[in-house]
């Protein structure tokens, strides 16, 4: 093979990267290969000598380079051939998940178990190998990890494939997915045992601190995008150009962005958005430029100012963390671990950890919302009283509003709250999962105390016959509670109401809403 002495493409961060020292090879001589950084700013291209010590020899015009493989990966036909780690689990899908949450979760794994826990970097971008060991690492070794973070659909082809399989998905499953798996022989996919929902996520749309908008519509939104919109003093703002920055087309965070706010049209994207591929970039940017406007997700907003979004038909979302667990915001996602029907056991006690309130805090702690229940007073000044007074009705559906106003005085609402399926009593994926959550709950609090159980429908069909349906979804989710407690709850008086179609959450002339207005809320008599 020719000889090849290699360039360097790369220029301060090379200072922490890598560093030189005379070796004596001890491989024959070999090809060329590719070192590139595991965030892909630096290249540095050379004659490969060895792999030794966890660390690439190459050769290059500065000599011969070494270079940690925890820092680099190999690309070219003559990278050395690694060994395959061991692992009893691995987890491969969404980069959100396995670089933001799952090292977390695997940690307070660990700890749980009281294992010490060891985590090195393998050859693969993006990719850690973990290792739990007995006794605070004196037993002997009780688990390991592959942690692979790509994309929720690669997550979902290597699933089919593997038995030892986790897939991290910041999606649900489609039903082409579902449907290969299940031909595959893995089992029913949206079946609570197989489809674990794990934390909730949201995207925020954020400004400068300094800009003095603090709402904006959907319309709007849209509008700024396709740059029809290109000034702040078009929305109430200052004299100001706007800078629009997005994710790159293809990246989750987009998908979710534009099925919410761009909905069945195609997305018109200004040609001059400034693309950055990381929330962290957009979130810097955004917090530098007056002008700026972005969406990252809820972690990452830095101090920038995150705006309230009005959907089409008015109704205001506010992106805080309890508006996001009643999954009444609009750019919220649901978070989710899939599993094989013949799972290990290994990856159930994991599993029923992870959906567990021990792995709340670790939830948290890496920047997405877990389902840790907590409390909101309600008041007859906040937002949604104030639009149910201002809502025009007819003389009958006025006394409902009333009613429902006098049965709010004096209670606190949970952020547990529960959906159900179009035209159903059938509690959706995550129901399971809130009612033992609930049973958790409610087993702590005085004797005595009252909680009722409030219904609410979308506004297809009758306005009689929802409200009939939506106290009947209140008694549902009791007796299911009931069911699941047995005795525990015995010193909780619940009670069942209802109101149809009243209080809206989401905009009815959409599914996405419709299933959001598909509810029971959980209030707290104080």
């Amino acid at each position: 093979m020719k000889n090849y002495l290699g360039y360097i493409r790369c220029g301060v961060a090379c200072v922490s990267l890598i560093w030189a020292m005379a070796l004596q090879p001890d491989t024959a001589e070999a090809g060329v290969v590719t070192l590139t950084s595991l965030n892909d700013t630096t290249h540095i291209t050379g004659e490969f000598i060895a792999y030794k010590d966890g660390n690439y020899i190459i050769n290059t015009e500065l000599g011969e380079l070494k270079f940690s493989s925890k820092g680099v990966y190999c690309e070219g036909a003559d990278c050395p051939p690694m060994e395959a780690l061991k692992a009893k689990i691995f987890f491969t899908g969404s980069y959100a998940l396995g670089q933001g949450l799952m090292p977390l979760l695997i940690e307070g794994y660990a700890d749980q178990l009281g294992a010490e826990l060891t985590v090195s970097d393998t050859q693969n971008p993006n990719e850690i190998q973990a290792g739990l060991v007995g006794d605070n690492g004196y037993g002997e070794e009780i688990g390991s990890y592959r942690v692979t973070s790509k994309t929720t659909k690669s997550g979902f082809a290597e699933l089919l494939t593997r038995q030892d399989a986790i897939n991290m998905a910041s999606r649900r499953i489609n039903t082409k997915e579902a449907r290969a798996l299940r031909r595959a022989g893995k089992g029913n996919m949206v079946n609570p045992d197989q489809e674990h929902v794990i934390a909730m996520d949201s995207l925020v749309v954020i400004v400068n601190p300094q800009n003095p908008v603090s709402s904006i519509s959907v319309a709007d939104l849209r509008a700024i995008y396709s740059g029809a919109i290109r000034n702040w003093s078009d929305l109430g703002g200052d004299d100001r150009p706007i800078s629009v920055l997005a994710h790159p087309g293809d990246s989750e965070a987009s998908s979710l962005f534009n099925s919410v706010i761009y909905e069945n049209r195609r997305p018109r994207i200004l040609k001059s958005a400034i693309i950055r591929p990381d929330n962290e970039a957009i979130a810097t940017m955004v917090n530098d430029d007056l002008g700026a406007i972005g969406f990252v997700g809820y972690a990452f907003q830095r101090g920038a100012k995150p705006l309230n979004l009005i959907s089409e038909c008015g109704i205001i979302n506010s992106p805080d963390p309890f508006s996001v667990k009643t999954e009444e915001y609009m750019l919220e996602r649901r978070l989710y671990l899939y599993t094989a029907n013949d799972a290990s056991q290994d990856i159930r006690e994991f599993i029923s950890y992870a959906t567990s309130p021990d792995a709340d805090i670790l939830i948290e702690k890496s920047g997405f919302i877990d389902f840790g229940i907590t409390m909101r007073q309600q008041t007859m000044d906040d937002l949604r009283a104030t639009t149910l007074r201002n809502t025009k009705a007819d003389t009958f559906e006025s006394s409902v509003i009333q009613d429902m106003l006098t049965q709010m005085i004096n209670t606190s609402r949970l952020s547990t709250t529960f959906r159900f399926r179009a035209g159903s009593l059938d509690l959706d994926e995550l129901g399971q999962l809130t009612l033992q959550r609930l049973v958790r709950y409610l087993e702590t609090l005085p004797a005595g105390t009252s909680i009722k159980m409030v219904g609410f429908t979308d506004r297809i069909g009758a306005f009689e016959a929802n409200r009939r349906i939506s106290i009947g979804r209140a008694q549902q989710v009791i007796n299911l509670l009931q069911d699941k407690a047995g005795d525990k709850l015995s010193h909780i008086e619940f009670t069942a109401s209802g109101f149809g179609e009243i209080a809206p959450s989401g905009c009815n002339d959409s599914e996405s809403g419709r299933r959001i207005n598909r509810r029971v809320e959980v209030w707290v008599s104080e």
